[in-house]
């Protein structure tokens, strides 16, 4: 019989219908990865954001902003001048994230000629194959 998240029993993201399962592909998207980088530091306003993450557009900036602060994980605090700014911060909750956060982006930072490496090493393989 399957799991769910409403029976008195253990968690598993390996389960289908799992909670848990939403809050790993939340925590284990790159962009929020990167977002942490900037907001474990301070509070940091949504113009900053963009213009520190390279690549990342206004609009999936917007999404995962949204998605983080409905989740719990950050906060967003409007700014009463004119125009209204806004910035945003990790809540209590995003706090407790911050040093796997930094693990993942470091381990990415110390591995990355490995992997590449390895991949082209695999690439070669599959081209005498």
């Amino acid at each position: 019989m399957e799991k769910t998240l409403l029976q008195s029993s253990a968690h598993s993201v390996l389960i289908a219908r799992c909670y848990s399962r939403d809050v790993l592909d939340l925590i284990a998207d790159k962009w929020i990865a990167l977002i942490f980088a900037l907001l474990e530091k301070h509070p940091t306003r949504f113009n900053e954001l963009q213009r520190a993450i390279e690549g990342i557009s206004h609009k999936m900036l917007t999404q995962t902003l949204r998605n983080l602060e409905r989740r719990g994980i950050v906060e967003r605090k409007i700014i009463p001048t004119i125009p209204p700014a806004v910035e945003y911060s990790l809540s209590s909750l995003g706090t407790t994230l911050i040093p796997l956060m930094a693990a993942l982006r470091q381990w990415a930072e110390e591995h990355m000629e490995e992997v590449e490496q390895a991949f082209q090493a695999y690439e070669e393989r599959e081209e005498k194959a």
